[in-house]
């Protein structure tokens, strides 16, 4: 798996991790999938921060997340 990829599941997993952490609390239930969804995210991010040589800069995730999105179409 190549780090933007790697970059992109992550944005994509903490987005569905935060919006689990809400439902679970507004319901009152404990937060389970959600938590572990956060740092399956945390763990795909810290990956593709590690494995690019500079790491990723701001500016640059748009691009990032488009180019990822082209392979797939």
């Amino acid at each position: 798996m190549d780090s933007d990829l790697a970059i992109v599941l992550g944005f994509f997993l903490g987005c569905l991790a935060v919006l689990s952490l809400v439902s679970a609390y507004s319901d009152g239930r404990w937060p389970r999938l959600g938590a572990l969804l956060l740092v399956i995210s945390a763990g795909f991010i810290l990956y593709a921060a590690r494995m690019r040589p500079g790491g990723y800069r701001l500016e640059e995730l748009p691009e990032v997340f488009f180019s990822v999105l082209g392979r797939f179409s």
